[in-house]
C-alpha cells in the first residue's frame, strides 16, 4: 500500500469523550459462555482467545466466576474513526504513559477505548488535557 492512503491525525483534531459509568475487566476460563447479564448491557466488550475469556462491563454487571478488576474509567475517541489515520492509540497511550497512567486499550471498528483506574482519572484527564486533547 502506499504511504498516502494513511493519516496522521492532529491531536486537536481528536475529541475524546469520558464516558459516565464505571467499568470492571473479567478474566474467565475459555470455555465458560459469555454471561447472559453481560449480553443484555448496553455497552460491553468481549475477547475469547485459547487462554482467556475477557470482558469489559459496567461494574454493576455481576459477572461470576471472574477475576475482576474493577473501577475503571472509559475514554471513547469520537468517531467514526478512518482506518487510514495512524498514531491515535499510540500517541494517546504514550501520552498517558509519560504521566505514569496504566491503560486498557479497546479498538472496535469505528473508534478507539482506552480504560483507566478511576484513582487515576483526573489526573489522565489532565494530561491528555495538556497534550491538547479535546475532552
Amino acid at each position: 500500500m502506499e504511504r498516502s492512503l494513511y493519516r496522521e491525525v492532529k491531536m486537536n483534531e481528536l475529541k475524546v469523550r469520558l464516558l459516565k459509568e464505571s467499568f470492571s475487566i473479567h478474566r474467565l476460563d475459555p470455555s465458560r459462555p459469555i454471561p447472559t447479564t453481560v449480553l443484555g448491557s448496553p455497552v460491553f466488550f468481549v475477547g475469547r482467545t485459547a487462554d482467556e475469556l475477557s470482558i469489559v462491563c459496567r461494574s454493576d454487571i455481576p459477572v461470576l466466576h471472574a477475576r475482576t478488576e474493577p473501577n475503571w474509567a472509559c475514554f471513547k475517541m469520537e468517531g467514526p474513526l478512518d482506518f487510514g489515520l495512524t498514531g491515535i492509540v499510540a500517541r494517546l497511550s504514550a501520552t498517558l504513559a509519560e504521566a505514569k497512567i496504566p491503560i486498557f486499550a479497546i479498538s472496535t471498528f469505528d473508534t478507539d477505548y482506552i480504560l483507566v483506574k478511576q484513582e487515576d482519572l483526573f489526573h489522565a484527564e489532565s494530561a491528555l488535557k495538556e497534550a491538547g486533547y479535546l475532552i
